[in-house]
Parts: C-alpha cells; sequence; structure tokens
C-alpha cells in the first residue's frame, strides 16, 4: 500500500506538547511518507520527536511573525518547499464573561487571532506549488460552552479568516480548512481529565458515547492534507456527533463531579 503523502513536506506547528494533537499529527503524517518539520517552543520535546519521525525541529514563537517566516525558510531549506501546512497552537481559556478582563483579551487575541491569520499569511505565500492548510478550532466555536466566550469568540473569528483565505487562494491551488475537536485529551486539558466525572458529562453528550482520542484528529488531518480532497474553506467537527446534541452545561459538569465524588 502507498503512503498517502509520499513527496509531501509539511509542517506541524503547536508540536511541543507531549502526546498532543500536533504530535500524534506530525507521527501520522510522517508514517504517511511526509518530510515532517516539527515547530514549537519546547526544544527537547520537539527534537525527540523530529528523532523520532525523521523529521527536523524549528524553535518557533507563533505571535512573532519573524519566527514564524523563519519556520517557513527552515522547511524551504531543508526539504526544498511547503506542501502542508497545520497550525495546532492555542490555550484552554474558561472564566466567565463579567470576570473576563481587558488583559486576557489582550492575551488571547494574540495567540488565537493574530498569530494564526499571521501564520496564514506567511505559509500562502511560502506556498508556490499550492497545498493544503489546516487549523485546528475547536467545536467551541459553533456550539455553545459555558465561561468559554472569550475563547468561542476567538476560534469562530478564525474560522471566518479561514474560509476569506480558502476563497481568496483557491485559484492558486491553495485550500484551508479547519478541524473543530470536542473535548480531546491532551496537555491542555488534562485539568479536566483528573475528574472522571467531568469527562464522563461530556461523554454522554457524545451520540457516539466517547470524547475522541488525539490519533482520530490526525486521522481527519491526514484526508484534509491529501490531494485527493477536494475541500476547501470547511470546518469539519470530529467530534463524535457532539454537534447534534451540544456540550453539557457547566451545572451539569459540577454535578457530575460531585456525583464521581461521593460515588
Amino acid at each position: 500500500m502507498s503512503a498517502r503523502l509520499a513527496g509531501k513536506v509539511a509542517i506541524v506547528l503547536g508540536a511541543g506538547g507531549q502526546d498532543n494533537m500536533g504530535q500524534a499529527i506530525a507521527r501520522r503524517f510522517a508514517t504517511e511518507g511526509a518530510r515532517v518539520v516539527v515547530a514549537g517552543r519546547n526544544a527537547a520535546v520537539l527534537d525527540t520527536l523530529a528523532d523520532e519521525i525523521g523529521g527536523v525541529t524549528a524553535l518557533c514563537d507563533a505571535c512573532k511573525r519573524a519566527s514564524v517566516e523563519a519556520l517557513a525558510q527552515t522547511a524551504i531549506t531543508s526539504f526544498g518547499r511547503i506542501d502542508i501546512a497545520v497550525d495546532c497552537t492555542g490555550r484552554n481559556f474558561a472564566r466567565p464573561f463579567l470576570e473576563t478582563t481587558g488583559e486576557d483579551l489582550a492575551a488571547l487575541f494574540e495567540l488565537q487571532f493574530r498569530a494564526p491569520f499571521q501564520f496564514l499569511q506567511v505559509m500562502v505565500e511560502a506556498m508556490v506549488h499550492g497545498g493544503a492548510i489546516i487549523r485546528i478550532s475547536s467545536a467551541a466555536g459553533t456550539i455553545l460552552l459555558d465561561d468559554y466566550a472569550a475563547y468561542r469568540g476567538t476560534k469562530a473569528a478564525m474560522d471566518q479568516v479561514a474560509r476569506s483565505v480558502a476563497d481568496e487562494f483557491g485559484a492558486r491551488g491553495i485550500r484551508v480548512n479547519s478541524i473543530s475537536p470536542g473535548a480531546v485529551r491532551t496537555p491542555m486539558t488534562e485539568a479536566v481529565w483528573a475528574y472522571p466525572g467531568a469527562v464522563a458529562a461530556f461523554a454522554r453528550t457524545s451520540p457516539l458515547g466517547r470524547t475522541a482520542t488525539v490519533d482520530e484528529i490526525a486521522a481527519a488531518a491526514l484526508f484534509l492534507a491529501e490531494d485527493e480532497c477536494f475541500m476547501t474553506g470547511e470546518n469539519l467537527h470530529v467530534s463524535g456527533g457532539l454537534m447534534l446534541r451540544g456540550n453539557p452545561s457547566k451545572a451539569q459538569v459540577l454535578a457530575a463531579m460531585d456525583g464521581a465524588r461521593r460515588g
């Protein structure tokens, strides 16, 4: 069976967290024949991953355009081109609406709007042969989740930016799509997984009865990265049908946690 990404060069930004979505995507791409540049801010973790998959490490601060430009240049210098670019950066930010400060908004805007906006700009400029750009969004950008107004706003805004870029640059052979996971166990959500009752509350909202894995997100990214994928400007929800029911409310999550403690 032929490798599905044979001959492709991929950048995966946000692969510096142990066993996070970025790492799962980088591993899957490498398994399918891609040459992968893994990027982020944790040099030791990135170097280990690069050694494992035969890739290249690039330290990158996603909030600095010059750093993202250097990332693109690393891929071109190392492998001659960029065919696939994946942005897995972000942070979990939950705070009641009236308690969210201007400083909170500025920090979240920087990481979850300005940085991915610039990533798209840099990658579009660098993809002279066309290619696939994939960004990790969130189901919370579409469906309600208590205390996530600021987080939801930045994710939803970038969903619309991605659609605009897909429309503008499709004629150059550049496809831009988003993936919106529901609850997934990653370093970013580890605090949630410390409470089995909370995880169970999210699992019950899925028609498939469980939360997704990072490998399932990586499988979706592989589909979007392939030349055979005739999709652009789409937001692919990989959440086990969460869109059919919605996230649990804060009260439901707290009740499930309390029930587990009483257990």
